[in-house]
This record gives structure tokens, sequence and C-alpha cells, in this order.
């Protein structure tokens, strides 16, 4: 396996839609890598386009937290559905 780079995940975007942090590769496209392996302690980023790969540097405690599931939103649905 080669790596083409080591980039810091300071330096990488985040997209909280997709949940994957992404940046950009030099054959046009972008390396990707979701943040869920991220916490599974995965730390190659793979650029869909090209055989090109890089290493995130990170530290598993400074990444974003899971969002719990939005408990009110449930608690108003079943209100609802008893009236």
């Amino acid at each position: 396996m080669s790596i083409y780079d080591e980039i810091e995940i300071e330096d990488l975007t985040f997209d909280k839609t997709l949940q994957i942090y992404h940046y950009p590769c030099p054959c046009g496209d972008r390396f990707e890598i979701a943040i869920d392996d991220l916490r599974d302690g995965q730390d190659i980023a793979v650029c869909p386009s090209c055989s090109l790969m890089i290493k995130v540097i990170f530290d598993k405690d400074d990444l974003p937290k899971p969002e719990e599931p939005d408990q009110t939103q449930g608690q108003q649905q079943v209100i609802a559905a008893a009236a």
C-alpha cells in the first residue's frame, strides 16, 4: 500500500449530511473517508477515481460525537397518534 500524503484532519472538509470527510485529490476528484471508519480506527482515505490514498492524522477523541436521535420528535409523534 502506497500512501500519497499524510493530512491532518483539520485540513479535511466534513460533510455533515453524508457524514464523510473529504480532501482534494491531484486527479481532480477527492479523497473520502466516512466518520464511522475513523471512529473504528481506520485512517486511510481513498480517491474513488484513481489509486491514490492519504493517511488521515487525527485523535479519535476529537471526532464529532454521534448525533443522538431526537427524542422530542418521537414523543410528539406518539402524542399525535394517541389524539
